[in-house]
């Protein structure tokens, strides 16, 4: 029977199964498609080239700038300085405006200035069946071979850390895209500050890999995106083949955070979370990455450890330490799915 999916990623199952239906056919490719992998990486000569694709789909304000933090946080998981970036534009017909055209560009072009990327090349087009701008990226990047950190490196022992706090980035979308529902929680100045956690905290976590790379000791790192950092330790799990053993109740979440999950009834573990940034250390390093990234401003918590053992995340607060739920979807899907709701898209 064919099943009917919802909004979000894949799940798991059929995503291994779409993945394992590519071909290989080029040796220089280091790393391949995997559940739990940020990028790929294939080998250049001299440097490895790291490359990552990424769509913009829950966003409208701000969707420039959006795309470049999103793709540039996946490349940073591998150490790799980002470098050339392509877009694809797709506006929907109704509402396409060369307003709005020179609105995402510029917002493009503003952020790839901050961070050294050069735009190379892409796609616009204007189409049917969509209600709102859609934009894609892919993004490639360049590391030294020795500065390479591989997806699910990690070891058993090897310490779990997240750095700032959860569903960053939920809480700076439903703020500037749901500001009507966000106001029945939070005053005015409150939700300007929920939409501001864009920037502060701020959803890119390429400083928080830098400052971890240099301290050392660093094995892997994701970046939680869908699905939040619940999906991105699973993923983290299956990427290392290992069990990762979490007390969520150490995982920071903001006052803001709480009051506009609780509104809207979803977990903060489970939402859309870019601005954190999943690290795994080496035991005796863990201290020093921690002492490093809070030393420059950026919150950094030990939530966990690495253990031998199947691919698996076990919630050290439950009574019977079960395991910590998997989200099927990423919660904030289910909120912008219905585009009945008049406060969605609230603007472009």
């Amino acid at each position: 029977m064919t099943k009917k999916l919802v909004p979000g990623k894949l799940p798991p199952d059929l995503l291994s199964r779409v993945l394992s239906m590519f071909p290989h056919l080029d040796q220089r490719v280091v790393v391949g498609p995997g559940i739990g992998v940020d990028c790929a990486v294939v080998d250049m000569g001299s440097t490895l080239w790291v490359i990552k694709s990424d769509p913009i789909t829950f966003a409208t304000d701000q969707i420039g700038w959006y795309l470049v933090q999103v793709n540039t946080n996946d490349l940073a998981t591998t150490g790799a300085v980002p470098r050339w970036l392509t877009i694809t534009l797709l506006l929907p017909e109704n509402s396409a405006t060369d307003d709005l055209v020179n609105q995402i560009a510029g917002q493009v072009s503003q952020a790839s200035l901050e961070k050294g990327i050069t735009v190379i090349g892409g796609h616009t087009e204007i189409t049917t069946g969509i209600d709102r701008p859609i934009l894609m990226g892919t993004l490639i990047g360049e590391v030294q071979p020795a500065n390479f950190i591989k997806p699910g490196n990690c070891s058993p022992g090897d310490r779990v850390l997240v750095t700032k706090s959860a569903a960053i980035e939920a809480t700076a979308l439903l703020a500037r895209e749901l500001p009507n529902q966000v106001l029945q929680v939070l005053d005015p100045q409150e939700v300007a500050e929920a939409a501001n956690y864009l920037y502060r905290p701020g959803i890119s976590v390429l400083e928080d890999a830098k400052i971890a790379c240099t301290a050392g000791g660093v094995t892997a790192m994701h970046d939680p995106t869908e699905g939040g950092i619940a999906t991105a330790l699973w993923e983290l799990a299956e990427a290392s083949q290992h069990t990762l053993r979490i007390r969520p109740s150490t995982i920071p979440i903001t006052p803001l955070t709480a009051l506009i999950c609780k509104h809207f009834k979803i977990d903060p573990l489970a939402s859309i979370s870019s601005g954190t940034l999943l690290i795994a250390a080496a035991p005796g390093a863990a201290g020093k990455v921690i002492e490093e990234l809070q030393g420059a401003g950026i919150q950094c918590t030990d939530i966990g450890i690495i253990e031998e053992g199947p691919p698996l995340v076990i919630d050290e607060d439950s009574q019977d330490t079960g395991l910590l739920p998997r989200p099927a979807r990423d919660e904030i899907a289910r909120i912008f799915e219905s585009q009945a709701n008049p406060d969605f898209p609230s603007r472009q």
